[in-house]
């Protein structure tokens, strides 16, 4: 017969009907067991109309959510204050759930990739990173802003924060029907590697570092900043399959689209001890020194219909944008629940 696998395994982690089978298999080992994981993936990549629904509800309510940070949030708050305020909102319009572990990373907490200790008290001159997403429906939603605290960016956050919404509006550029699925992550990570160089902290856009201590083995520079890819699917996880995975941009994709700069301040731990790692460290100081600590994500959900690349997160994401909702007078409480939504999530129970 035919069996579904593990969906979300994390390292060694087996589920529990891959438990089941393995020892259903020792029992009858002349059974003939077909791992149907393939078949079930493929599924899940092709979005309905009806999930694509779900999951533009999700987006909703996970702006939503930024939304009141964004109103609320201030210098002498705790992380877990957001994350309150985040879960709260979510519950509060319909969510199921978080689909992830909120992140609210401040400070040097921004540069962990899934900081989800979220117990830090914040800072004017600080920046913090909120990664969140909403469940409804089962379906995921995933969106980063990077906000700073004392409602202004300092010229070395503007410039990093910048050099992030260029890499994004290049990979969104990449984005579109026809095109090789992995041009977006090249056109933003070029993007990158020309601005970290611009600002000191790579030698060239294509400079290389030792990756280990045998000095044989080279690792592009960029990957010391921004270390992971430029998105992914969304659906029922919030890394799902994606119909264009490992091919052209298709329509139907329901995609992220997250670069991101984390300068942390231990590079130097990190770097393997050789000489050219050395070399490297001494030629960075002057700009390790200036951007050290300084962590920036911006990321959105996108649709691709055959019209073109559907921005499904419209939150605030330019500089001055940003800027100009943080300097508003704070509010002092959340607003009540958007009757839409709430309707919205009435209606799909009828």
């Amino acid at each position: 017969g035919h069996f579904r696998g593990q969906f979300s395994p994390v390292g060694d982690e087996v589920s529990r009907d891959k438990v089941f089978l393995n020892d259903l298999g020792k029992r009858h080992p002349s059974a003939t067991l077909t791992d149907g994981t393939r078949m079930v993936m493929q599924l899940r990549a092709k979005k309905s109309d009806a999930e694509i629904g779900l999951i533009r509800t999700a987006v909703d309510i996970t702006t939503r959510a930024h939304d009141e940070a964004m109103r609320m949030v201030a210098p002498g708050w705790n992380e877990f204050e957001v994350q309150a305020l985040v879960e709260y909102t979510f519950r509060r319009n319909g969510g199921d759930r978080p689909s992830f572990a909120s992140i609210v990373g401040s400070a040097d907490n921004a540069t962990t990739l899934h900081y989800n200790r979220n117990d830090r008290p914040m800072q004017a001159g600080e920046l913090v990173v909120m990664d969140i997403g909403a469940s409804y429906g089962g379906y995921s939603a995933d969106v980063t802003r990077t906000l700073p605290l004392s409602g202004t960016f300092t010229a070395a956050q503007r410039a990093i924060y910048e050099l992030v919404r260029r890499a994004q509006i290049a990979g969104e550029s990449a984005t579109r029907v026809g095109a090789p699925q992995p041009a977006s992550g090249v056109a933003a990570a070029e993007k990158l590697s020309q601005g970290l160089t611009e600002l000191g902290l790579m030698e060239s856009p294509d400079a290389t570092y030792d990756c280990d201590t045998s000095g044989q083995r080279q690792c592009p520079q960029l990957r010391l900043f921004y270390m992971h890819g430029l998105g992914h699917g969304i659906g029922l996880e919030v890394h799902d399959p994606d119909i264009s995975d490992g091919k052209a941009w298709e329509v139907g994709s329901v995609v992220t689209i997250e670069p991101g700069i984390y300068v942390r301040r231990n590079l130097a731990e990190i770097l393997a001890e050789t000489p050219r790692n050395r070399d490297l460290l001494k030629r960075m100081a002057p700009a390790l020194a200036k951007y050290a600590g300084i962590g920036v994500r911006i990321e959105d959900d996108y649709l691709l219909s055959a019209t073109g690349l559907e921005w499904l997160s419209k939150l605030p994401r330019e500089a001055g944008e940003v800027e100009e909702l943080l300097r508003a007078p704070r509010a002092t409480a959340p607003r009540a629940r958007d009757a839409a939504l709430v309707d919205r999530y009435r209606r799909s129970l009828q």
